[in-house]
């Protein structure tokens, strides 16, 4: 059970990061159908673009850095992921992670 929660946790955080490309996507989808219909300027759309650029480096940066966690996690010992999982399941009855 141990060994499956780095795994978990990864799978939890990649997820959230699948979420968060594909609402980028659509963004764009959208944001390209309004300059089609007129509906949006080209520079309002390029200010756009930009801003769903710069927050899709950070969900790639946020990606690396989940990777980089569940490569970390597999290195840990079973006491440590004990200890790991102790205190996230503290911090779940504190209200300060949600499940």
């Amino acid at each position: 059970m141990l060994d499956r929660l780095g795994e978990d946790v990864k799978k939890v955080l990649l997820a959230g990061i699948g979420a968060a490309a594909l609402t980028a996507e659509k963004s764009k989808d959208v944001i390209d159908e309004l300059l089609k219909k007129g509906e949006l300027t080209v520079e309002q759309g390029k200010i756009i673009n930009e801003e769903l650029k710069h927050d899709i480096k950070e969900k790639l940066k946020f990606k690396k850095d989940v990777d980089q966690i569940g490569k970390m996690m597999e290195d840990l010992s079973a006491e440590e992921l004990a200890v790991l999982k102790a205190k996230l399941e503290a911090l779940q009855d504190n209200g300060e992670v949600n499940e």
